[in-house]
């Protein structure tokens, strides 16, 4: 059974093709994970995919009317992955058949928060000038690197000891 409410994760568009790359970077490995899945977290939430990777889109029972499309979105979404990693990553994913699982795994193996990147977040930061640059330049490389900080440092929001150190 297809459905045709596009706020359904299951619906199709008749646009999306297991073919399509979503994302312009690829996945190579700790060194773009960060830019990798961040583009393909924006690609997939508008293509209202998100629910596949982050598991809140479970398989349903065998017998379901709706489990035949949820194969073929799921489907959808490992081949957009797929398309999106590098040759040696892609060889590690391709028998696998759900995304959340994948997602998940990939997160496992490659979301590393390097010590010595924050370091060097720092140092950027703080040797940054605007030199030659014209102001926007300047801008969107102090912007590149607080944004790239502020994923990597997740700062607590609770009341707890830790919350009152950072703050």
């Amino acid at each position: 059974m297809a459905t045709n409410n596009f706020n359904d994760p299951l619906f199709l568009h008749p646009s999306d093709a297991p073919g399509m790359t979503i994302v312009s970077e690829q996945l190579t490995g700790v060194e773009n994970y960060g830019i990798w899945s961040r583009a393909m977290l924006i690609a997939l939430r508008a293509k209202n995919k998100i629910a596949f990777i982050d598991g809140t889109c479970v398989r349903p029972a065998e017998g379901s009317i709706t489990l035949n499309q949820w194969e073929r979105c799921n489907a959808l979404v490992l081949s957009w992955i797929m398309n999106s990693v590098s040759k040696s990553i892609f060889s590690g994913i391709v028998y696998s058949s759900d995304a959340s699982v994948v997602w998940s795994d990939l997160k496992d193996q490659f979301d590393k928060v390097n010590g010595s990147r924050i370091f060097s977040i720092h140092r950027e930061l703080g040797k940054l000038t605007q030199g030659n640059n014209t102001i926007s330049v300047y801008f969107c490389k102090l912007k590149q690197l607080w944004d790239e900080y502020s994923s990597l440092v997740i700062m607590p929001s609770c009341e707890c000891a830790a919350a009152r150190k950072y703050v």
